[in-house]
């Protein structure tokens, strides 16, 4: 596990010790941000169920504005912690411990360009969380520039499609055996 490009390019990642987390692999991670694009630089950016922060600090180097990393777990915290060090990006990002369901039901004081979603997987926490910013689409913030976009990475079993009122999936792209669902605000089709 690396960053894969940008000013920290090359830099190896710490894992998160145990099993509780699973990384996006290298090979998905290119391919989300080759999707992104330019889309990333200036972006604001919540990564929940961080784990080891490698979605986000792939962000910050590649010209992320910030990076807020939620994850429960203080183990998880610490590597992310010891990842932003390593990669010296810790200036432009906010640890914050907290399970993502009652962060996201918080008051609102910062919206976000792209909100990424990485839970443990055959739980449904999924379904719960886009539902949620669904309800509060609030946490997603439009600019001329940029359309608000929230990802999530599952495995391809668990996807279904959601009765949804604000937001949209508009692309769905299988890499083996994970599945990253693209959804945005509203104001676009609908695939």
């Amino acid at each position: 596990m690396r960053v894969i490009a940008g000013s920290a390019k090359g830099h190896r990642l710490y894992a998160v010790p145990g099993e509780a987390t699973r990384p996006i692999t290298d090979r998905v991670k290119e391919a989300l941000f080759n999707i992104l694009g330019d889309f990333i630089v200036g972006a604001w950016v919540l990564d929940l169920f961080a784990g080891t922060g490698s979605v986000g600090i792939e962000a910050l180097s590649r010209g992320a504005a910030y990076v807020v990393f939620v994850d429960k777990s203080p183990v998880a915290l610490r590597t992310v912690r010891r990842n932003l060090e390593h990669t010296r990006l810790s200036e432009r990002a906010t640890l914050v411990q907290a399970d993502a369901f009652r962060y996201l039901a918080r008051p609102i004081g910062q919206s976000f360009h792209l909100i990424y979603v990485a839970p443990p997987q055959y739980l449904g926490m999924w379904t719960k969380v886009i539902q949620m910013l669904d309800e509060r689409p609030q946490w997603l913030a439009r600019s001329l520039d940029k359309d608000a976009l929230a990802i999530v990475q599952i495995h391809p079993r668990e996807h279904q499609m959601l009765e949804l009122q604000h937001l949209s999936l508009y692309d769905l792209r299988r890499y083996g055996s994970t599945l990253l669902c693209f959804y945005r605000l509203c104001s676009t089709p609908a695939i």
